[in-house]
């Protein structure tokens, strides 16, 4: 991954900060599990029980900060995650681990424990 700039790190800052409550957290996974057809807003409310405003208001944050996409299908809502997105977020995070000191196997970045 090429250096950074202020610019590169406030973004990613901002993507962490927008997924920096539960239900977003949840909302992101719940996307990524369905990747990459998405899912349509009722279909998140009800698997997760958040309510229609209030998952309106965490999908536009996340949307605003691109981890994220949506796209009318006739007068449904779908929501995606943007995998490139968060695996620019990861690779953020991970790039200093991975290749300066080896702290962590970049192998067990896509390992779960």
């Amino acid at each position: 991954m090429p250096a950074l700039d202020d610019e590169s790190t406030a973004r990613f800052a901002d993507m962490l900060s927008a997924m920096g409550t539960a239900p977003r957290l949840r909302i992101v996974r719940l996307l990524l599990s369905a990747h990459p057809g998405g899912l349509f807003v009722g279909d998140i409310a009800a698997e997760l029980q958040i309510t229609g405003s209030t998952l309106s208001h965490h999908l536009e944050k996340l949307k605003h900060e691109g981890l994220v996409t949506v796209r009318r299908e006739g007068t449904f809502l779908r929501y995606a995650a943007n995998a490139q997105a968060l695996q620019d977020l990861l690779a953020f995070l991970y790039a200093e681990c991975c290749t300066r000191n080896q702290a962590v196997e970049p192998q067990a970045i896509v390992r779960r424990a």
